[in-house]
């Protein structure tokens, strides 16, 4: 029981980071194909802010390989703990949920930015800047995964 816990708290670290990634990358997408229709000699700027959403689901895969280390090395030393199993679930759900959600979020910064790019403005770097915001908890909720497996 112990082991199936662990292994579900690593699923939902790269099921959700990757929904919320492709969620987020789908905005983006969107708002860049109505943003080409007035301006399409921007799509290099739209492409670039368009996959930083992605990241979050790196941060999930990133964390797949730690806990799923941390994991087979805590098997092969003997049976999983139930404070072992349930820190692996919980650093993944968090994981999962912090990186979905800033992924989302990241994107709605994005997106607008995309827009305005769309409409003349000069604000691709300014986007990119309030673009990091969100991103920096999906990063802080790696460093909580990454802090938490090497303790275990």
């Amino acid at each position: 029981m112990n082991e199936m816990l662990s292994f579900l708290g690593i699923a939902l670290m790269v099921g959700l980071t990757g929904i919320g990634s492709s969620i987020g990358v789908t905005i983006c997408g969107n708002a860049a194909v109505g943003a080409m229709k007035k301006n399409p000699d921007s799509l290099g700027q739209y492409i670039g802010l368009s996959a930083l959403p992605s990241s979050q689901g790196l941060y999930g895969f990133v964390g797949f390989f730690m806990a799923k280390s941390a994991l087979d090395k805590l098997l092969a030393a003997g049976a999983i703990t139930p404070f072992t199993a349930w820190a692996i679930f919980f650093t993944g759900l968090i994981l999962g949920v912090v990186g979905a959600y800033s992924a989302i979020r990241q994107a709605q910064v994005c997106a607008n930015g995309i827009q305005a790019i769309g409409n003349g403005e000069n604000v691709f770097s300014a986007t990119m800047v309030m673009a990091v915001f969100p991103e920096l908890y999906a990063i802080l909720a790696l460093l909580v995964t990454i802090l938490t497996v090497l303790s275990l």
